[in-house]
């Protein structure tokens, strides 16, 4: 049955992202064999941004998907990009002082600073998974995306067919630490992530997810046989 919430404490994930942001970037494009920038990419460009738009994004991380958004919006828009990670937060803050509109904070993705409908969009790449209640963050971000604005969410998921699925968590299971150790990073903290992905919804059930927090005309797209998943729905009411 799937879960409704990550059951490791904010507290601990917290700690966990800030032990591995010196080496969180490499790891991922070591793991995803560099399709982790592809992904990104198309999860920038489902959120149908304008020159001068607002969006968030939320669990930022270093951010490597906000500078794309800031790309997208340009030196008139405005991205905030949030993180529970002080390290992260730093990490992405000395980065990329380049792009005026990029602005980096620390929040908590279940109870945004930010006001209703600020936002023409939403985007959350690999941080659902990390918060205590799935549903409650797409809810918030509905609440900050105006009418007719688009959620964006990229995450890790499952294969449909059940063989390969167990196959693929089994491989991740011994890879994730063995790649961190290489890396100089903390195999520990490399355990916790493909455990993240036990009864972690599937992309159907996160989809259903998504309704059920208001959002409408929901859809998702399967990438990397399943692997990986990005969903889109858009906020209700006129636009």
């Amino acid at each position: 049955m799937a879960r409704r919430g990550n059951q490791v404490p904010e507290t601990d994930v917290t700690a966990m992202f800030d032990s591995i942001a010196p080496v969180y970037d490499r790891l991922n494009t070591l793991m995803t064999a560099g399709a982790d920038e592809r992904w990104r990419h198309l999860a920038a460009e489902a959120a149908e941004l304008r020159s001068g738009d607002a969006v968030i994004d939320i669990a930022c991380g270093t951010g490597r998907l906000a500078v794309r958004l800031a790309r997208a919006v340009g030196p008139f828009g405005r991205v905030e990009a949030v993180d529970l990670s002080p390290v992260m937060v730093a990490r992405a803050t000395a980065e990329h002082r380049a792009y005026v509109q990029l602005h980096f904070s620390l929040a908590n993705a279940l109870a945004l600073p930010f006001d209703d409908d600020g936002f023409d969009a939403a985007t959350i790449a690999f941080g659902l998974r990390n918060l205590a209640d799935y549903r409650r963050g797409f809810v918030e971000m509905a609440r900050v995306v105006r009418p007719g604005g688009r959620v964006v969410c990229l995450e890790l998921s499952l294969p449909r067919s059940r063989a390969v699925a167990r196959a693929y968590h089994a491989t991740f299971r011994r890879s994730a630490p063995l790649m961190a150790a290489l890396a100089g990073g903390s195999p520990g903290a490399y355990r916790y992530l493909p455990a993240s992905l036990d009864g972690f919804p599937d992309a159907e059930d996160l989809a259903a997810t998504m309704r059920s927090a208001g959002l409408v005309d929901v859809r998702f797209r399967r990438l990397a046989m399943g692997a990986v998943a990005l969903h889109v729905g858009r906020v209700g009411g006129n636009a």
